[in-house]
């Protein structure tokens, strides 16, 4: 099994969480087959994704920030760099790289996860969910999981216990996908 995490992240807290679900599917995968993360499991930022998917991922993993209750766009994250983001996501996020993604091979397993405030956790819109819409809508393979991880506020920290909750919800994809 090959995977691919992909993420865009602004304040740092969504690219440490797609760091942790990597290295909980790199144990899944050391479980079960004895490689380890560098041959299996890798993680690029949504800005130097490849436009055309590799036959060879099994997996495909997308996280994203929830910004104004979906994924980003142009200006939620011309927003984002006027609050102190990472600047380089001006121009493309998961929204356009999803869009003009193209498969070289079947379509792969797909999971998809955001981050989001913890004190508006139960408000409707998820970056996770419009991805995994996403996913569908352009046929580039089955989503069989979506999940939300959740920071204090908007440039973080992460919520305690999101790293490990990241991990485990990795390994279960790891096996998942097997």
């Amino acid at each position: 099994m090959k995977t691919l995490v992909v993420h865009e992240s602004h304040f740092g807290n969504t690219r440490a969480v797609a760091e942790a679900v990597a290295d909980g599917i790199a144990e899944g995968i050391a479980d079960s087959t004895g490689t380890g993360r560098a041959e299996r499991v890798a993680v690029v930022d949504v800005t130097d994704a490849p436009d055309r998917l590799a036959a060879d991922v099994d997996l495909l993993v997308v996280g994203a920030p929830t910004h104004a209750f979906s994924m980003s766009r142009a200006s939620t994250r011309r927003d984002a760099l006027g609050q102190g983001a990472e600047p380089g996501h001006d121009a493309r996020g998961v929204r356009e790289w999803l869009a003009t993604l193209t498969l070289a091979g079947a379509g792969p397993t797909v999971a998809t996860f955001d981050t989001r405030v913890k004190a508006v956790r139960r408000l409707p819109g998820s970056a996770a969910h419009a991805a995994g819409r996403s996913v569908v809508r352009h046929h580039l393979g089955e989503v069989v999981d979506s999940t939300s991880f959740f920071v204090e506020d908007s440039h973080g920290p992460l919520a305690d216990g999101e790293l490990d909750r990241a991990r485990a919800w990795g390994r279960a994809l790891a096996t998942h996908s097997a």
